[in-house]
């Protein structure tokens, strides 16, 4: 096992990471900003580096992240997700200078990253995928393709994510718009203007699956999660498991998944991403090749913990899980509490944290990285805290997250815990009666009242005593 594990990100997920490293007994190194000299993440590992110039560079600075790996006796890196953990060059550095990179290899996130490769390695695996193009060199081209499969269209960058890069096309007018903006705009997010176009489904669920695998060749999936409930192509809540499929249905897109990741001689944890219509057809439509953000939903339905299995894995341990092991037993659901006003178009909110109080009780956990006077930087990513909650049922695990963000008070910024609590008193949402364009359609969903929780006249009474016995 590891001796030292340098930590390369911030917030929630680096204190995942250093959870699970305590727990395996492995000393953790976390790297910071200037910015982020106050951050959790900073305050729980067992040393702590500041990295630089400046709030974001640090954190993408491979060279200076493993010389410093190499300067500390770190034997491991972890990348989280987001910055560089989609960047092939960081194992590949790893590799060179002797360290072990807690992920899959080079090889497999070049292959789906980028996503007109992966279309083409996946269709030779035999995998559904959308109806779709190779890297569109022409309007010509582009117009061939629309021609052919018919509006809406969509554009898709080919190095993209994070929903960079995506323009959806119901007109030929919009598709030359949108080849020039979506371009554009993956040029300047990941270096690259490749773009590619697929067939737009229309209001479909996004299901995806989560993989394990070991260095030895031994494959299988921890079952699926729903994550139709988006904005922008960015995701807000997800369930685990999905409300629609049948058990023949799931056995079916898990073999798939599983062959998916095969293809590519998969190691680690990794997410295989499908897109399901109205009639339960499922197409591939991309490979992520880190942890995902979602990923605590699968952990509290079947009980394994991800990050953990990552670390054992990298450390050459084999996966001692068969697939007739995985089990689902309920449901759990997961809030993205982001500091954001959604009634402002969902602007980031930044500032200081003048009152923190998380709730609590069986089946409630808290991914989350801030606390009483931290100042929120404005240079990140939105998001404070992952609320999970869990029941036996649908039903228990709706009313527990209700309960848990009627308890959630973060005080000093705006944040998404009202609309959510909004969400889960729908009763489309209740029902199981939403996809992908839920909240498009919802828009009444924003027409919430600011909600002040039972625990908000707890702080206002102690706040009273608090003034009254200091006169």
């Amino acid at each position: 096992m590891f001796k030292k594990v340098l930590v390369a990100n911030r917030g929630e997920i680096a204190t995942r990471i250093i959870r699970s490293c305590k727990e395996l007994g492995i000393k953790t190194a976390a790297i910071y900003s200037e910015a982020d000299s106050t951050a959790l993440h900073v305050k729980k590992a067992d040393e702590s580096y500041l990295v630089g110039p400046g709030p974001v560079a640090g954190y993408l600075n491979i060279h200076r992240i493993i010389d410093l790996a190499k300067e500390i006796g770190a034997d491991a890196i972890h990348p989280g997700y987001g910055f560089l953990s989609e960047n092939p060059k960081l194992p590949e550095l790893c590799e060179k200078r002797g360290i072990t990179f807690i992920g899959p290899s080079s090889h497999a996130i070049s292959s789906m990253g980028d996503k007109s490769m992966a279309r083409k390695m996946m269709i030779k695996a035999g995998v559904p995928v959308v109806p779709g193009t190779d890297n569109i060199q022409s309007e010509d081209e582009a117009l061939a393709f629309s021609d052919e499969a018919g509006f809406p269209i969509m554009v898709k960058a080919t190095s993209g994510g994070g929903g960079r890069g995506l323009r959806v096309c119901r007109n030929k007018k919009e598709l030359l718009e949108n080849l020039k903006s979506a371009k554009s705009e993956a040029e300047a997010a990941f270096g690259s203007a490749e773009v590619f176009l697929e067939k737009y489904i229309e209001n479909p669920h996004h299901i995806e699956f989560q993989i394990l695998a070991d260095n030895f060749g031994h494959t299988i999936h921890l079952g699926e999660r729903d994550c139709s409930i988006q904005r922008r192509h960015q995701k807000l809540v997800e369930i685990a498991p999905s409300l629609i499929l049948t058990e023949e249905l799931r056995k079916e897109m898990g073999e798939v998944a599983v062959r998916a990741a095969r293809a590519v001689n998969y190691s680690n944890a990794g997410t295989i991403e499908f897109l399901v219509d109205k009639e339960m057809n499922y197409y591939f439509i991309e490979m992520n090749t880190r942890l995902q953000v979602e990923h605590t939903v699968t952990e509290v339905v079947t009980g394994i913990g991800l990050v953990r299995k990552q670390i054992e894995i990298a450390a050459g341990k084999p996966l001692t899980l068969k697939q007739e092991d995985i089990a689902i037993r309920g449901y759990a659901i997961e809030c993205r509490i982001n500091a954001e006003d959604p009634k402002k178009n969902f602007v980031p909110n930044i500032g200081r944290v003048t009152a923190y109080y998380s709730p609590g009780g069986p089946g409630v956990r808290i991914d989350g990285c801030v606390y009483k006077d931290y100042v929120i930087p404005p240079y990140y990513d939105s998001m404070i805290a992952k609320l999970i909650c869990s029941g036996m049922t649908w039903e228990e695990a709706i009313s527990r997250m209700r309960r848990s963000l009627d308890e959630f008070v973060v005080r000093g910024v705006k944040t998404t815990i009202p609309f959510h609590y909004k969400i889960m008193t729908d009763e489309e949402f209740q029902k199981g009666e939403f996809d992908t364009g839920f909240l498009d359609r919802r828009q009444d969903l924003l027409d919430y009242k600011e909600h002040r929780s039972r625990t908000d006249l707890v702080i206002a009474i102690s706040a009273a005593i608090a003034a009254y016995e200091g006169f």
